[in-house]
């Protein structure tokens, strides 16, 4: 029987304009299967726009019924964006951790967390006139927020944001809005996703 995958988000997990199959959980489910982990493709709870409690709201709406066998989140992007705090940030987020734990019985291996990338170092944020330096300083706070978090409840914390610094801003690696990340991003993203969920599945699937 394949194994089952919930993937919470926002845009980068949606895959705002990308084909469905360029998303990157969709990228890795696919990944998993050749590596021979029966898993099937995510059902996806994610909406461009997103913050942490419009989420929360996403989740209830959809009301997914649990355990799956993977659960990923990645969410804060839009918090940031709107002007919130770290300090709002931080329970929202431990809110959505421990929602995220519970679709996965409970299993921390089941869980994986992605940081947020870096949307300062794109064509979009250059013609927003807002400060691409702050944005940067601002989502490293959000992201050692919840690194710290993920660390406290067990959960692997998959830092992409350095990956978005380096490339995020060549014409590649991003959609044709200039803003999100294209399928080619995605991939990177998964290169370090991919041995994270392949070992914990694999582990916990052993006698």
């Amino acid at each position: 029987m394949a194994l089952s995958y919930l993937a919470l988000g926002d845009s980068y997990t949606i895959g705002e304009g990308v084909d469905p199959a360029g998303r990157w959980p969709l990228q890795l489910a696919d990944a998993l299967r050749r590596g021979g982990i029966a898993l099937d493709d995510p059902r996806i709870i994610a909406t461009t726009g997103w913050t942490t409690d419009e989420l929360d709201a996403g989740i209830d709406a959809a009301a997914p019924q649990g355990p799956f066998d993977l659960v990923s989140l990645l969410i804060g992007v839009n918090d940031q964006y709107r002007g919130r705090s770290v300090d709002d940030y931080r329970p929202r987020f431990t809110a959505l951790l421990q929602r995220a734990l519970g679709f996965a019985g409970n299993r921390a291996p089941r869980v994986l967390v992605l940081s947020i990338p870096d949307w300062g170092v794109t064509p979009f944020a250059a013609g927003s006139g807002r400060d691409r330096i702050q944005i940067g300083h601002e989502l490293d706070a959000y992201n050692a927020a919840a690194a710290a978090i993920c660390a406290e409840h067990d959960v692997a914390f998959i830092d992409i944001t350095d990956l978005t610094r380096t490339a995020g801003g060549e014409a590649a690696m991003l959609a044709d809005d200039g803003l999100h990340p294209s399928a080619a991003m995605y991939a990177l993203w998964n290169q370090r996703a991919y041995p994270v969920a392949r070992l914990h599945l694999a582990a916990e699937a052993a006698p």
